[in-house]
């Protein structure tokens, strides 16, 4: 091992670079759909070996001296999103006419821009390296700021945190509810990186210990808090429709009578045996197939459709305005329709997917002859606020549209006062790619993290009812046309408040920081 690690370290130039590409690459193996999380064992101590041998000239100032270790971080991390992220350029595909041209730019650029946070990383752990067990701190502190930066910066993108490579299955879910993400990026990557004290033997007991310790509390933990049984004084009975349609007649006039009647015929089957009739029915994203403003008769329709007692909530695309001075305005909400074919309640989505939804400094691009790339036939504006629809059962949903499911802040933030968590999705765009199991994923993780209860409605897959620790009660898988009956109790609230998480994340990233700068200060004061 210390002859691998020294080779490693004494790497230079295209190899060197090469070395951290196929690291990072090979840490996309943890994530969904593969979930091999050892690879992670690997990939980090490589990693940590590389940024040994990052050192500058002792001429160079200290910017340059720093180089090297961006560069590993970087090469790293374009390995990392890369091999991640590739399938994005799949929504490009759809409309290859349109936008196949843009398919270097969203499966390079993408990655390019996502790797600098990972070469901001191995930076700030450089700043503290040491050549024992501190160097090992360093770097769970300069992944933990880097992850946690990712979550708001450049209106965030949190896709593929490497905590998510520590948390494959609901036993190793729950951590999450006492470190929140920010202590659970943290944690993985100090865990992930200890094997690679093998190679020097220095602190290498004090590092076998500390494995031992974390990942008996991670596993031990989980097992505590699965084998607890869940108290909930309430339920509610569901059905979640995957209607599973096609992306090249979504918005195609001609079918869409066909496509409403599709999820009409879906939702208004009678109960699986075994079920009672829902009280709420759940569509996906996107799903109606036009503005209720041009077709009112089909409120009608779902009027008739809903018994007594039941609500549909849907994904649909809401027009404001549309005056003789003022063109509309269109949000991607979700509405609340009861059984009078009434449209009680509205929720639009806030955070918005740049050129997917609408098109960032608009005019410059414009002008450059870039428009909005995926999504629908509109620009979408942003709405104002999200706040929980009252459902049957006097229950609150907290409904996140798409990709807002994998901001943990926001999510926790928007659902304190709900008793469920709502996801509505369609990822057809990105096929059967990795994509939509990531996502899946990372919502999936959200109500171990809040102990809420999520149900998930994704046009053609993954759709879900998962429990408030994070198990799968049933789903269909992707490109499965049906609907999932069940019944789902309501527990309290999340084991701890989500203040509470962001604080306990914190300080676990803090006390790498004080640990690595301790040891980092003593072996300067050795040296002189």
């Amino acid at each position: 091992m210390q002859r691998f690690a020294g080779r490693i370290i004494l790497l230079w130039g295209w190899r060197r670079a090469l070395v951290a590409f196929a690291a990072g690459a090979l840490a996309v193996l943890a994530q969904a759909p593969y979930d091999f999380f050892a690879v992670c064992f690997v990939s980090f101590p490589v990693l940590v070996w590389l940024l040994d041998g990052a050192t500058g000239e002792a001429s160079d100032g200290w910017l340059r001296r720093l180089r090297p270790a961006f560069a590993a971080g970087w090469w790293f991390g374009f390995g990392y999103f890369l091999a991640g992220l590739w399938w994005i350029g799949q929504a490009l595909l759809v409309e290859a006419d349109t936008f196949a041209w843009a398919l270097p730019f969203a499966v390079v650029g993408i990655p390019f821009a996502l790797a600098f946070f990972y070469g901001f990383a191995t930076v700030v752990a450089r700043l503290f390296w040491s050549s024992d067990i501190g160097r090992i701190a360093a770097l769970a502190f300069g992944f933990g700021l880097a992850e946690w930066l990712r979550d708001f910066l450049f209106t965030g993108f949190p896709w593929n945190a490497v905590g998510y490579a520590a948390m494959p299955v609901p036993l190793l879910m729950q951590s999450v509810s006492v470190t929140g993400m920010i202590g659970m990026n943290a944690l993985a990557v100090f865990v992930f990186s200890l094997p690679a004290l093998i190679a020097a033997r220095r602190h290498l007991k004090l590092g076998l210990a500390l494995f031992v310790i974390l990942v008996a509390a991670h596993v031990g933990f989980g097992y505590v808090r699965l084998a607890a049984p869940v108290e909930s004084s309430r339920a509610i009975d569901v059905r979640i429709v995957q209607p599973a349609v096609d992306l090249s007649e979504k918005w195609d006039a001609s079918v869409r009578d066909r496509i409403f009647a599709t999820l009409l015929g879906i939702s208004g089957k009678a109960p699986e045996q075994g079920h009672a009739k829902p009280q709420l029915i759940l569509w996906p994203e996107t799903s109606v197939p036009f503005l209720f403003t041009e077709r009112p008769d089909a409120l009608t329709a779902l009027g008739d459709m809903l018994a007594d007692g039941q609500m549909l909530i849907a994904g649909v695309v809401r027009e404001e305005g549309g005056s003789a001075n003022a063109g509309s305005r269109y949000y991607n909400s979700v509405v609340a329709i009861n059984n009078k074919g009434e449209i009680v309640d509205a929720v639009d989505k806030v955070h918005l997917v740049p050129f997917g939804e609408y098109l960032p400094f608009a005019d410059l691009f414009e002008r450059l002859g870039i428009g909005q790339l995926v999504a629908g036939p509109m620009n979408f504006a942003a709405g104002n606020e999200r706040h929980p629809i009252g459902v049957p059962g006097g229950l609150r949903a907290a409904p996140f549209i798409c990709y807002e499911v994998i901001f943990p802040d926001l999510v926790a933030a928007d659902a304190v006062s709900a008793d469920l968590i709502v996801n509505v999705t369609n990822d057809a765009w990105f096929g059967d790619t990795p994509g939509p199991y990531q996502h899946f994923r990372q919502a999936q993780i959200r109500a171990a993290e809040n102990g809420m209860p999520l149900l998930r409605a994704a046009n053609n897959g993954i759709s879900a009812v998962v429990d408030s620790r994070g198990r799968i009660v049933d789903a269909l898988a992707v490109d499965a046309r049906g609907a999932i009956d069940a019944h789902v109790p309501v527990s309290g609230r999340s084991l701890l408040s989500a203040e509470q998480r962001r604080i306990n994340g914190l300080l676990i990233m803090l006390l790498f920081a004080l640990i690595a700068f301790t040891l980092n200060v003593r072996q300067r004061l050795r040296v002189n």
